[in-house]
């Protein structure tokens, strides 16, 4: 059972869940709006959710509401890949919605590049005729420090880079199953993980449907009904 604390944090998780998929909120605008909507200016100590929290809420929000997801997390995985194919030359990691298959409908293609010459990015773009614009995003070990990030549109998908020092990428793929970016190598087997149980709950869905087809429709037995009739008439005389 959730203690009250767990409950509130449930709650803000949810409520922020939805402000990522309905209003493209990021998670921590979509975080600190959701506490102030339910608490006002006096949110309770220890109750905002973390990051996989909100994972897990946006999941069922988004397996419940948007039908189209399966077919977002596809296609931002293909375009992730073939763009990371493009960008080998900065040793792309895929980080965010593609990576952890929860695309919310306005959520970005997510990398992470590491080069020693980061201006050289930019210079891939213009090279490509492609516009875009410069900002600046926290650094993903959580240090306090940002880095430059370039957004633009490409096949008409949301595309986010994150731009670091080739220093930084052996921190980067720690964590294991749990790790929060991977390689294309990674990606590619996460599709397949995820294609395999698509199929194998559709088989599941099949098997069941099947089986209560055949319960509903089974004939009943005349032959035995009356067998039974003639016993017991015979054991009355």
């Amino acid at each position: 059972m959730h203690s009250g604390q767990d409950s509130t944090r449930a709650e803000i998780a949810a409520a922020a869940a939805r402000l990522v998929a309905d209003g493209g909120l990021d998670y921590g605008a979509a975080k600190t709006r959701a506490a102030r909507d339910l608490f006002g200016q006096r949110v309770p100590r220890g109750v905002m959710p973390d990051n996989d929290e909100i994972d897990e809420a946006l999941r069922e929000h988004l397996a419940l509401f948007d039908a189209a997801h399966p077919q977002r997390v596809a296609q931002l995985r293909s375009a992730a890949l073939a763009l990371m194919d493009q960008l080998a030359d900065f040793s792309p990691l895929v980080t965010g919605a593609a990576w952890k298959g929860i695309a919310a409908e306005h959520a970005p293609i997510h990398l992470q590049l590491f080069h020693d010459n980061l201006k050289e990015v930019e210079y891939w773009l213009l090279d490509r005729r492609i516009a875009f614009e410069v900002g600046t995003i926290a650094h993903f070990a959580g240090t306090g420090e940002e880095v430059e990030a370039i957004s633009f549109l490409w096949n008409d998908l949301p595309v986010l880079l994150s731009l670091y020092d080739p220093r930084a990428l052996r921190g980067a793929l720690r964590g294991g199953e749990d790790a929060q970016r991977g390689a294309a190598a990674a990606l590619r087997a996460r599709i397949a993980r995820a294609a395999a149980e698509t199929e194998a709950g559709a088989a599941e869905a099949s098997s069941a449907e099947t089986a209560k087809a055949g319960a509903a429709g089974a004939p009943v037995d005349a032959d035995s009904g009356a067998g039974s009739d003639a016993r017991e008439r015979g054991v009355r005389s």
